[in-house]
């Protein structure tokens, strides 16, 4: 297996000797999505903290690539992928798709690229998290998944499926985009720490279904994030540090 550094190396060549021109134009793209109307105020205020067009420039997206968003909530990289992708690429989504299912004449997406997997679930109220037994998309070949701040609320069952049924989905070579809140390595789960999960675990756990770690970015490092509280309190919400972690299927 070759080493993280060589393939991020490979990968980056790849992309600026070939790609350079869509790169530009689904950067072009993504700015002009992100001025759309359909975005309300408050998701545009969120811009400079999230950094969509960083974010999705280090996974290496570009406008002709077929990408699934995992677990899209309210639609707020829905919003920016979908028309970036609509001339010649394609924007599917799976999993918690219920909240963007209204917006598919808007954005332009086929009702057909909403994904609805049969999934066989089960609540851990104690700590707030959902397992999911194995399962398949049911549709393949894609260029690129990406789930952002999603992967904490699942057991590590959930994750497992996820990531198998991720590693089936894509096509070989093709890139797995996770973000998500940082939690302290092995700390041990409580209530503070719900909403985060450690990175070291998820690459752990990516890469044991078959996924070479490309990668990481300090996009969304946030250096006054003591990782202590709940991300939903006031004095962390919307300045949590999180994690980026681009990985690969094998050719």
């Amino acid at each position: 297996m070759k080493s993280p550094i060589l393939l991020a190396a490979l990968i980056g060549a790849s992309m600026l000797s070939g790609n350079a021109a869509a790169d530009e134009a689904f950067s072009a793209k993504i700015e002009q999505a992100m001025a759309a109307d359909i975005r309300t105020a408050d998701e545009k205020a969120r811009d400079d903290n999230r950094k969509p067009l960083e974010t999705l420039e280090f996974f290496g997206i570009t406008e002709d690539m077929k990408v699934l968003e995992l677990i899209p909530g309210g639609g707020w990289y829905t919003k920016l992928l979908a028309p970036a992708l609509a001339e010649n690429g394609e924007y599917y989504a799976a999993i918690g798709t219920g909240r963007i299912a209204g917006m598919t004449d808007q954005l332009g997406i086929d009702p057909d690229n909403i994904l609805s997997p049969e999934l066989n679930t089960e609540r851990d109220e104690v700590r707030g998290q959902t397992s999911i037994a194995p399962f398949s998309f049911g549709e393949t070949g894609f260029d690129a998944v990406l789930t952002f701040r999603n992967m904490h609320n699942f057991t590590e069952l959930g994750r497992k499926s996820i990531n198998d049924a991720t590693f089936d989905a894509l096509k070989p070579g093709g890139i797995y985009g996770v973000v998500d809140h940082t939690r302290r390595h092995m700390e041990p789960h409580w209530g503070e720490n719900r909403r985060r999960i450690d990175p070291v675990l998820v690459i752990n756990e990516v890469t044991a279904s078959g996924f070479e770690f490309v990668g990481f970015s300090d996009l969304h490092y946030k250096s006054d994030d003591e990782l202590r509280f709940e991300v939903g309190r006031k004095s962390v919400t919307g300045n949590t540090d999180r994690f980026t972690l681009l990985f690969r299927k094998p050719d």
